[in-house]
């Protein structure tokens, strides 16, 4: 299959799978993705909220975000390849043979679409072997 000239991102079913706490967070890296790949893409949540275009994507607010999704595959289909993104069996079910689909957590996994983690910085004591420890820590002990 093509790859997607349109992608429609289910929100808060691929926030709680990326592992990301804030939508804000979601929705830049999804910009980032969608534009990389030349394509238009449309990231609906559930709920109020105000509809913002940031890029080639734009963040939709629904009452159901399902039927909103569902609606946009199927008057997307015949002119884009389109893929849903969702884990929502129904949703994807009813989006149509024409479409593209993948569960949140694989869309996560194999476009590395996870929330930043913050490591410990490598420290040069962390590399050294226990013996060149003890030998450094008498030198700076005066031993």
């Amino acid at each position: 299959m093509a790859e997607p000239t349109f992608y429609l991102f289910d929100g808060f079913n691929l926030l709680h799978a990326s592992g990301f706490e804030d939508p804000r967070e979601l929705t830049d890296k999804l910009a980032s993705f969608v534009a990389e790949k030349g394509a238009r893409g449309v990231l609906v949540f559930d709920g109020s909220g105000e509809d913002l275009s940031y890029g080639p994507l734009e963040v939709r607010f629904a009452e159901d975000a399902d039927t909103l999704l569902e609606r946009l595959a199927a008057e997307l289909r015949g002119s884009e390849r389109v893929c849903l993104v969702s884990s929502d069996s129904a949703v994807r079910g009813t989006s149509g043979q024409e479409v593209m689909k993948l569960s949140s957590a694989t869309f996560s996994r194999d476009f590395e679409l996870t929330a930043h983690e913050e490591h410990r910085p490598m420290r040069v004591e962390d590399k050294l072997d226990e013996k060149t420890r003890e030998r450094l820590e008498k030198l700076r002990r005066g031993d």
